[in-house]
């Protein structure tokens, strides 16, 4: 039943579940919202003494416009005929204690360009066209179906070409950015944090409106047609999510009525001691409201097709990153932070609830079991993790002198122990890429040709082993300098031959990991994933073969990878089948800026056994170069060409 008078249409059972913690549309009631001749404002600030909202048409005037309280569930509210569409405003907060301070809105749609700070009263006017992908989302996002995933920073992504060299906004990199992206046939983009953030070199991830858009980029509008336009052309968003902490900002969340509010009051739980922030309080009912409330918000009014949750490890642990003494034991004694994973649990349900048709993907970094179990078998309910280990280990093996890879072959290998574990995405991400730790062709030895021919290998390997994919912006320029947030990408290397077939290889992989089922229908499954050569260390080279049993009519795929700049000729591999395999790719094709070393297209099998299949073929392997290879039964029409559509 709604509140007696209530501007905001508060009713009682939206306070009883917003303080039981089950409230996940609060940014229906909270926050500022445009009514027939007035605009509502609503804030929970349960230990203020007293509230007023400030702004334009009040001339920042705390005794204008007071909030009441409501009943006693900490929710002040008002409704006020001057507020207007593009006003600013902030809460005037007065504290038990008599202090005065000025918050931003948690619930603002949108906030100032910074420095500035306040909430501005918006309405969206923007008509959605993306019904044709919503609705088709669902098997989109199928275990089964092919997942590759283009991580890209917008603020770093294009720039202006004129001093001051600003990023291009929501609206003006929407063609340009859909075009690059199609053109290298990734499924998907994951947009680093747009929610509003007031220092760029958080690269968004010290969020402060976490129901804003980020303003440096654009009005919310702006970021609903980015969205919808990548929709349309056939690409699903993800969008980076925070809930793991937020920023001291004196205008934030931070002491927000003048107590310890979304955080923990005690540093041992409440301050993150890496990033100099705070953490939530994730045993609260009100945190956990705003909190998933947050989440169905940018699927809800943004169309978001999933949600990346960031440092997932960091709300799992209570001694994460802190020494002994610095963290409080749960109630059973142990390091596992029972209140976060009650909180991630319930997450899952709620958008899953909601939106069965997106995916909710895990940054995890541990070995923590079942994070994407569903929460009713025990698990954390994540529709994807981050395989971390593979990330980090491949990466290392990479780094080292071919001349001694073969006394680390176990780098490459090892993932095949717990590959079924979970449902993994294979992340070459943005984290590898900064702090001096150089860009995917610079972390590896050699000469610039090693290094690309190296980096063409890595995305080879990448899309054919098991699991979703995700790359970086910038890793198919073969861009030598690492990510700066501050700059564009190097869009210049296109005009290179050599760093433009790293782009047009990149584009033929990606369509072919579509169009082959083998490649992505049973990355979970046993049946999907066999060794043929996983013990020669001796010549660093590894050969699997990829398969999808569950598909009538799909063909099998071999994967060869010679991680030595010697080739390798005469090189015998088992197959399952007899007849003409097809190269389906290989990573040293002259067009992409390769040797030219192959087998002419294809090779016949013969009836040798090896490696356990009953027959084998005899291929060259090229330097530091990966081939793959389709059975017999596989349609021709399967091989699809790249189109080189890559400037943006």
């Amino acid at each position: 039943m709604a509140l007696a008078a209530s501007p905001c249409g508060l009713t009682t059972d939206d306070l009883y579940l917003f303080n039981e913690g089950n409230h996940f549309r609060l940014y229906e009631r909270l926050g500022a919202h445009q009514l027939d001749s007035s605009t509502s404002f609503a804030v929970w600030a349960p230990n203020a003494r007293r509230v007023s909202v400030v702004g334009d048409w009040n001339g920042w005037d705390g005794r204008r416009d007071p909030l009441s309280p409501v009943a006693s569930s900490g929710v002040w509210e008002t409704a006020i005929p001057a507020a207007h569409v593009g006003h600013r405003y902030k809460f005037r907060i007065e504290s038990r204690d008599g202090r005065n301070f000025d918050k931003a809105d948690p619930f603002a749609f949108e906030a100032e360009v910074p420095p500035r700070t306040a909430s501005i009263v918006t309405e969206s006017h923007h008509s959605w066209s993306d019904d044709a992908w919503m609705s088709t989302r669902a098997r989109r996002h199928r275990h089964d179906a092919p997942m590759s995933i283009y991580e890209l920073h917008l603020g770093s992504f294009l720039r202006d070409l004129a001093p001051p060299y600003a990023p291009l906004g929501y609206r003006d990199v929407t063609e340009r950015l859909a075009d690059h992206v199609a053109g290298l046939g990734f499924t998907h983009v994951e947009l680093m944090p747009v929610m509003h953030h007031p220092f760029s070199g958080s690269w968004g991830y010290q969020t402060t409106g976490y129901f804003a858009a980020n303003a440096a980029w654009g009005r919310p509008d702006e970021l609903r047609h980015l969205i919808d336009t990548l929709h349309q052309r056939d690409i699903g968003v993800l969008l980076d999510w925070v809930p793991s902490h937020f920023p001291t900002d004196a205008h934030g969340l931070a002491g927000f009525d003048g107590t310890h509010l979304y955080e923990h009051a005690d540093r041992r739980q409440g301050y993150h001691p890496d990033w100099k922030s705070l953490i939530f309080n994730y045993g609260r009912n009100e945190v956990r409201s705003f909190l998933i409330s947050n989440a169905l918000f940018w699927l809800d009014r943004y169309h978001a097709d999933g949600l990346r949750v960031d440092a997932v490890a960091s709300m799992l642990y209570l001694d994460y990153s802190r020494p002994a003494g610095e963290w409080i034991p749960n109630r059973f004694g142990g390091r596992e932070n029972l209140e976060a994973v009650g909180f991630l649990r319930r997450f899952n349900e709620a958008v899953y609830g909601a939106y069965p048709d997106v995916c909710t993907i895990a940054e995890e970094s541990t070995a923590w079991p079942g994070v994407t179990t569903p929460t009713d078998r025990g698990g954390l309910g994540f529709g994807y993790k981050w395989d971390m280990g593979w990330m980090h280990d491949t990466l290392r093996y990479l780094g080292r002198d071919p001349v001694h890879r073969r006394f680390h072959h176990r780098e490459l290998t090892f993932r095949s122990l717990y590959a079924g574990a979970e449902n993994y995405v294979l992340p070459l991400s943005h984290d590898e890429v900064v702090h001096g730790k150089g860009s995917l062709a610079r972390k590896v030895p050699g000469d610039d040709w090693q290094q690309r021919a190296t980096l063409r290998l890595l995305l080879a390997y990448q899309t054919a082993l098991p699991g979703k994919k995700l790359l970086f912006m910038g890793a198919e320029l073969g861009q030598p300098e690492e990510w700066n947030y501050d700059s564009q990408l190097a869009w210049n290397l296109l005009a290179d031959p050599d760093h433009a077939g790293i782009a047009h290889f990149l584009g033929h992989l990606m369509r072919s990991y579509r169009a082959q089922p083998a490649l992505h229908s049973e990355d979970r499954d046993p049946s999907g994933f066999a060794w043929l050569s996983a013990d020669d260390a001796a010549q660093s080279v590894l050969a699997f073969l990829r398969r999808a049993p569950a598909v009538p009519g799909s063909s099998e795929v071999v994967f060869v990878g010679n991680f030595t700049p010697l080739p390798r000729h005469g090189q015998r591999i088992g197959v399952p089948q007899p007849g003409r395999w097809r190269e389906l790719a290989n990573s040293d094709a002259l067009e992409y800026g390769g040797s030219g070393v192959g087998n002419l297209g294809a090779v016949d099998a013969d009836g040798i056994p090896s490696q356990g299949q009953r027959w084998s073929i005899v291929v060259n392997l090229p330097p530091l170069a990966a081939i793959m290879l389709r059975a017999p039964d596989a349609n021709p029409a399967d091989a699809i060409p790249a189109d080189g559509r890559l400037d943006p």
